[in-house]
């Protein structure tokens, strides 16, 4: 039958940030990792729905985990900042980082605070930042792991380099698909400088195949495919739920839908394009992302991380 809601074990003890978790998949990932007795920390832009979805979560899971709301918006670096901070100060352990939140094919060019084009910035650079503010704190609890959440979308992107902002002339699918290979070529080459590193941290990948959330909503098309094609967003939280808890894993793995074309389905391991695996691309992307956002990764190797208690 594969895997479900169901196979998820107790997560009690465990602390776990979510990135756009008042909505989607996100809050389906919050959701049941806070019924199985996480504290969850729901990173989301706006405060209002935020609250909402926090709420409602609560409601859901009255005595198990805790569920904290601290603001983050992705597109803007002082707010990266500020959130990581945040969690800094609030937490001594940090269990699971799931960079799931996103912008979606916008018609027009839009930039971030810091001047990214906005899907770039938002998804891949502000992850970037907000996984190296967080990175120490990941890195000293035992057995952690950082989920990136891609798209198949990926498999129709290219890293311009020449033009990453998208200055030149915007078109808006090449750039989302620019930004979810961003995303994964960032977890596998994360993965591997963890493992040089010496870490026990594990880095690894996910995408939803098709599933109906408000995120299509900027794409006619998607939002008349949503109700016939689309799967649930519970179900479209699967294939990230098994890769933030289930036992095997190694850096680098990547994980979708099992159905026909991965659009839908239980988790299994998904098909990686090839300029996923270009580890010359992702090193050159590392290098610019670090210089873009000023945030530098410290993964020199060290001594395994001591143990913590939440």
């Amino acid at each position: 039958m594969g895997f479900s809601e169901s196979d998820i074990g107790e997560q009690r003890g465990r602390v776990v940030v979510v990135t756009g978790a008042n909505s989607g998949i996100g809050f389906e990932t919050a959701r049941v990792l806070a019924e199985r007795g996480a504290t969850v920390v729901m990173a989301c832009r706006n405060p209002d729905k935020g609250e909402a979805a926090a709420a409602q979560i609560r409601a859901l899971a009255p005595a198990e985990g805790e569920v904290a709301l601290l603001p983050l918006d992705l597109a803007d670096l002082a707010s990266v900042a500020g959130f990581a901070r945040a969690v800094r100060e609030r937490f001594d352990r940090l269990d699971l980082l799931i960079n799931n939140a996103g912008v979606m094919m916008p018609k027009r060019r839009g930039e971030t605070a810091d001047g990214f084009e906005l899907q770039l910035g938002t998804n891949h650079l502000g992850h970037f930042a907000l996984t190296g503010a967080l990175l120490e704190l990941v890195r000293r609890t035992p057995g952690a792991r950082v989920v990136t959440v891609s798209s198949l979308a990926h498999r129709m992107g290219h890293i311009d380099f020449e033009d990453l902002q998208w200055t030149r002339s915007y078109k808006r699918m090449p750039a989302y698909g620019q930004s979810k290979l961003a995303n994964l070529l960032f977890a596998r080459e994360l993965g591997r400088r963890l493992a040089a590193a010496g870490a026990d941290t594990i880095s690894v990948a996910a995408h939803p195949g098709y599933t109906a959330t408000n995120l299509q909503n900027t794409v006619t098309a998607f939002k008349l495919f949503n109700p016939v094609v689309g799967q649930s967003a519970a179900r479209g939280a699967l294939p990230t739920l098994f890769a933030a808890v289930s036992p095997g894993l190694q850096s680098g793995d990547y994980f979708g839908p099992g159905g026909p074309f991965e659009l839908r389905g239980r988790p299994r391991p998904a098909k990686v394009s090839q300029r996923a695996q270009d580890e010359a691309v992702a090193a050159r992307l590392w290098a610019v992302s670090e210089e873009l956002t000023g945030v530098r990764y410290e993964l020199a190797a060290s001594s395994p991380p001591a143990t913590t208690t939440g």
